[in-house]
């Protein structure tokens, strides 16, 4: 059991993106940057229950796997599950491996449960595989107990890392990556990387190219800061 404090608002502060690849053009996107036009995964849509693993779908011909981490990345750990070494394979297309470990879950701590959890609950890494690359990706991550310790990472179509981004805020919080010089993010992982207390989750993940984002952001640099978003109005949450 875990006590919580809840941003109705999402916010995304100074997060620093570290663009590994020289060809990335990565900017980091805050909440509201994204038009209706963006597909959305909630895990509540029909014919997707609670309980059920490593979930798939297809908007608009868009194919969106879920599942524990691609060929190559490494899974250590019991209570905790992280990926001690994140790198995929590189050099042939990035495989998505599901083992079942990502799991349609309650989460009582998230406003808009339910959410998508690895495994053990809350505690294990997430990743997700575009069929088709798109230009930008965001998702809500939380709950968030420390700062700094989970990071999202994205990989190009053969593997390559892009870029990495951590959580700057305690609670739920919004991640958003565009990739200025097209279409080329074809994975995401999701994995914790510090000491967070109760783990985290991931829902209303949000895609696209680059027609669905809003304006037209531009890297001034390889490692740039998102703009800072307050969010409003503080309750108690609590996790079972």
């Amino acid at each position: 059991m875990r006590t919580t404090v809840f941003a109705a608002g999402f916010a995304v502060a100074a997060l620093a993106l570290s663009a590994q690849d020289a060809s990335a053009q990565l900017v980091n996107l805050g909440p509201g940057s994204f038009t209706p036009a963006a597909s959305v995964i909630t895990f509540s849509e029909p014919g997707y229950s609670l309980g059920q693993t490593d979930p798939v779908y297809t908007f608009l011909g868009q194919k969106v796997s879920f599942g524990e981490y691609f060929t190559g990345q490494v899974v250590s750990g019991g209570g905790v599950r992280t990926l001690s070494d994140h790198t995929p394979t590189t050099g042939s297309p990035l495989s998505l491996v599901q083992n079942g470990n990502t799991v349609i879950a309650e989460d009582s701590a998230n406003p808009t449960t339910p959410i998508l959890s690895g495994t053990p609950l809350y505690n294990g890494p997430i990743s997700m595989l575009f069929e088709t690359p798109v230009a930008a990706v965001g998702l809500s991550g939380g709950y968030f107990d420390a700062i700094s310790a989970t990071t999202i990472e994205a990989y190009d179509s053969q593997g390559n890392v892009l870029g990495s981004i951590t959580n700057s805020e305690l609670g739920v919080e919004f991640y958003g990556l565009f990739d200025a010089g097209g279409s080329n993010i074809a994975g995401i992982s999701f994995f914790i990387t510090g000491n967070e207390p109760a783990g985290f989750a991931i829902d209303n993940v949000t895609f696209g190219d680059a027609s669905v984002v809003v304006g037209t952001p531009e890297p001034a640099s390889l490692a740039l800061f998102g703009m800072a978003l307050a969010g409003i109005g503080m309750v108690r949450r609590r996790r079972g």
